[in-house]
């Protein structure tokens, strides 16, 4: 059975949930590619080609955030990936309660891009610290 278009999902509901296909995925990714997986199965769903530029900007924002969590906030502990209302919305959360910050890289130092990255291709970037480390939560419009 297909979902309902978009148009006929209620406000605020969350039409494909992780996998898309009702399955929950044992734990968070272990890997940025892993994460990128379960989005790129959320906008194959929602009919999003994965040859545009929207899929190219979801996909990276996946990678850098996994990949931050994972080099600097001491791993992924939760990951949540849906799609409604034409927004993909992300949230990583990591085991760090430090919050992201721009840095420029350096030759011994390379890199500093990702976070930049991230808050010029969301359309909205939320971070919140918690005792026991961050969630980051991104909206990406898709239309």
């Amino acid at each position: 059975m297909n979902p309902p278009p978009a148009s006929e999902v209620p406000h605020g509901s969350h039409r494909n949930h992780e996998d898309g296909a009702g399955r929950r995925p044992a734990g968070p990714p272990d890997s940025a590619a892993t994460a990128r997986e379960r989005v790129r199965e959320l906008l194959l769903l929602a009919g999003v080609s994965l040859d545009s530029v929207t899929a190219a900007d979801a996909l990276l924002v996946t990678s850098e955030l996994v990949t931050n969590a994972i080099r600097h906030g001491d791993g992924v502990t939760a990951f949540h990936a849906d799609i409604a209302g034409g927004v993909l919305r992300l949230s990583i959360a990591d085991a760090s309660p430090r919050l992201p910050a721009a840095r420029t890289g350096t030759v011994e130092h390379p890199g500093g891009y990702g976070w930049p990255l991230i808050q010029r291709l969301a359309d909205h970037v939320d971070c919140s610290a918690r005792p026991d480390g961050k969630t980051i939560t991104t909206a990406l419009r898709l239309n």
